[in-house]
Parts: C-alpha cells; structure tokens; sequence
C-alpha cells in the first residue's frame, strides 16, 4: 500500500511537467539584401573635343542625392602656342587672349541617384580642366576638354554681277545726253549768224 502511494507522488510531478509548454526553436529569415555601395564620382563630357561656341554637356554621376556640385572650369592654352588648335588668328588680340589662362564656376544639383547634366559653351580655344566637387558629400571628379579654333574658309569671288538695264537707270544719261545736244546746236547756229553778219557787213562796206 505504502509503495502505491509513493508511486502515484512520484507520478504527479512527472504529469504536471509534461504539461508546461516547451519553448520552441527559433528561425532566422535572411533580410532584404543591401544595396551594393556606389562606385566614386565621375566626370564625363557629351564630346571631349569641340569647336569655339559649340555646347559641350557635363554629366557627372555618383555624387550625393539632391545636392549641390560646384564646377569649376580651369582654362590653359595649348602646348605649342596652340597647336592643334585650327588656323591660326589673324587678330593679335585673339592670339593674345587665348594664350591667357582663366576660371570659370558653374554649379549643378543633382538628382536622388546623385547624377547631374550641366551644358557649357566655351568662347575660346585652349584646354580646359573641369572639376565638379558636390557641397554635401565632398565628393569629387574631374576631366578635360579641348576646345579648337574652325578652319578659315577661303573667300568666295563672285563674278560681277549685271543688272539688267530698265528705263530709270537711262532717265538721267539720256537727259544729260539732250543738254549735250541742245547746247551744241545753240552753239552752231550762233557761229552760223555771226559769220553772216559778218559777210553782210563787209558787203556794205564796198
């Protein structure tokens, strides 16, 4: 009797514990996968070579979302006082000028991918240095263009030109050429009768 009951105490514990939830086995899912990180900034033109006053693009890519981006254009003239630059000059001054070295300080904003497209349009020859550096982020990039004088195109002669002969271009010639005439005549006819006066006067004498 008495192992029994120490039995059924022994079993009461055992059942109450098999009761009680057990914690179940945690799973791990793997997140969204990270973007992969940009790549640094580039600076890049539509054309690397243009002509005086042709429009170049500036697109700069991987700078910082919605910021804004200095550029600054750094202009130097060719080496070889501008060789490869086209024809030279015939003024003094232009030659002059495009040896001279000068800044220019454009700005852009870019969009959320961090891209930009700036035009420029240079008015002189030389080789430029473009740097865009975006405020926000501190990133930067650069590139060159070179900017080329356009040939000389040698002058057209044009042969001359005749214009057809119409009534008011002979409107005055002809009437200089009746004064002409008129005035000749009034002339001979005043050395026709001063001869016979003078005949006439000889005769009168006799």
């Amino acid at each position: 009797m008495a192992i029994t009951v120490g039995m059924a105490v022994v079993a009461v514990p055992a059942a109450a514990g098999a009761a009680q939830p057990q914690p179940q086995p945690t799973s791990t899912l793997p997140g969204p996968p990270q973007p992969y990180p940009p790549g640094p900034a580039s600076l890049t033109l539509s054309d690397p070579s243009v002509f005086v006053g042709e429009t170049v693009d500036i697109i700069g890519r991987n700078f910082g979302p919605n910021e804004t981006v200095d550029i600054v254009i750094v202009r130097r003239p060719m080496d070889g006082g501008g060789a490869g630059g086209g024809a030279p000059s015939d003024d003094p001054d232009t030659e002059s000028e495009d040896r001279a070295s000068d800044t220019t300080t454009l700005t852009a904003r870019t969009n959320s991918r961090g891209e930009f497209v700036r035009p420029f349009t240079p008015r002189r020859t030389g080789v430029y240095t473009i740097t865009a550096t975006g405020r926000t982020s501190g990133l930067s990039a650069s590139t060159e263009l070179r900017v080329l004088r356009r040939h000389h195109e040698p002058p057209h002669h044009k042969p001359p030109h005749h214009l057809p002969v119409t009534g008011s271009s002979l409107e005055t010639p002809m009437k200089i050429g009746g004064g002409l005439v008129a005035t000749g005549t009034l002339l001979l006819l005043g050395t026709v009768l001063w001869r016979r006066r003078n005949r006439l006067g000889a005769g009168g004498t006799h």
